[in-house]
């Protein structure tokens, strides 16, 4: 293996994560289990959190186009002001805010894994930790807050980061920087990319997986739910790149991540789709049935950005397709819906690394729209985009 400089490898690391107590909520008359304004509560990762929801696509040449939320998007404090946990990236534009007279309740948080990490960063697990002053597990918020207000979905997103999603795009992406063309180096078969798709670690995050689903029942037992008042939503991941021959850069050079950001190789990129991705997906199906939790419904997004993805032919860089602002009717269609793979870019800019590879505002509205037709049609199914332009703001998907 190749000794990639510290300095990069660190940056990819620190950031890339899928990086609980957001009470930006609707109507605060509610009081209790099966009375009151029903809400929705989010739980899991940065896949749910809304990490990336401030931008609208990307461009190479300024902030401003794609710059739909402004500086406050991921102030969820009370006032708005800042985040109430450092780093979790709860967005506005997160589809926990499917609207209609429902509330919303975001307690994810971008980094997160199945159980709560306590190191430089508080990530708050699907469990029940406690340190006493105020940080709490993403469980036991749920529990304290499903006491007093009556939720009727909890959605969650889970397990890519027991996966180390942010070790396996950092190798990728360092392999293609730091390789030729005519020799590529591969991550799919570096020894500390294949560790995670092992048949033993693939049974242990099944396990963590289904243990946190079984927390979001406990605790809503312990508010006072019976298992038909509510209903669990889980979701899979989305495919955040195309396969190699979808492309719109080619990998001789490097355009493919520093005009792009997609820093890929082809091979590489098949393998993230058709082996990792869905190694990843079928264990969050899998944990489902481990759990044995007879209220859930599965939401498949593995395929809902398709067309839409970063550095997919269909789309482009504000400056490729011709248009000046996320506001433009086109820019939807035309611009991507995942965020570029940030290294020391983001220096004297907005962006943070973090937001690399994420479902950006656009398709933080479609994935809202997604989780709004989950609650109203009282159903699972696969969610995809359905037809161009927005409608009631958001892009156009079906639950199909």
């Amino acid at each position: 293996m190749k000794n990639p400089p510290s300095s990069l490898r660190l940056a990819l690391i620190l950031a890339l994560s899928m990086t609980g107590l957001c009470l930006v909520a609707a109507p605060a008359q509610a009081d209790g289990p099966g009375t009151g304004t029903p809400y929705v509560v989010t739980l899991g990762d940065s896949y749910i959190s809304g990490e990336a929801g401030r931008w609208a696509g990307s461009s190479n040449n300024s902030e401003a186009p794609a710059d739909a939320l402004g500086a406050h998007a991921y102030h969820d404090n009370a006032s708005g002001t800042a985040e109430a946990i450092p780093k979790c990236h709860r967005s506005r534009s997160a589809e926990a805010f499917i609207g209609g007279g429902v509330g919303a309740l975001n307690l994810s948080c971008s980094g997160a894994r199945t159980t709560t990490g306590t190191g430089d960063d508080f990530k708050p697990g699907i469990d029940f930790y406690d340190n006493g002053a105020g940080r709490l597990g993403q469980a036991k918020a749920l529990q304290q807050f499903a006491t007093s207000h009556n939720v009727r979905q909890v959605a969650v997103s889970i397990g890519g980061n027991d996966f180390n999603f942010a070790a396996i795009v950092t190798q990728c992406v360092q392999d293609f920087l730091l390789s030729p063309s005519w020799a590529p180096d591969y991550c799919r078969d570096d020894s500390s990319v294949v560790a995670n798709f092992t048949t033993a670690n693939v049974t242990a995050v099944r396990g963590k997986i289904a243990t946190a689903l079984q927390n979001v029942r406990t605790a809503m037992r312990n508010a006072g739910y019976g298992d038909t008042a509510w209903t669990l939503v889980v979701q899979t991941y989305p495919s955040p790149i195309p396969n190699g021959s979808g492309f719109r850069y080619g990998q001789t050079g490097y355009s493919r991540q520093s005009v792009g950001g997609c820093g890929f190789w082809s091979a590489d990129a098949d393998w993230a789709n058709s082996t990792a991705l869905t190694t990843i997906n079928s264990t969050v199906r899998a944990a489902i049935t481990q759990s044995g939790l007879a209220n859930t419904r599965l939401l498949e997004l593995q395929s809902a950005f398709n067309g839409r993805r970063l550095c997919e032919k269909t789309v482009g860089l504000y400056e490729e397709v011709g248009l000046t602002s996320w506001t433009q009717p086109t820019a939807v269609d035309k611009t991507e819906w995942v965020n570029q793979i940030r290294t020391v870019t983001t220096v004297g800019s907005n962006y943070y690394i973090q937001e690399s590879l994420h479902p950006n505002y656009w398709a933080q509205l479609a994935l809202r729209s997604c989780l709004r037709q989950t609650y109203t049609q009282n159903r699972g199914g696969t969610c995809a985009i359905t037809g161009t332009g927005l409608t009631n703001g958001e892009p156009r998907m079906t639950l199909g």
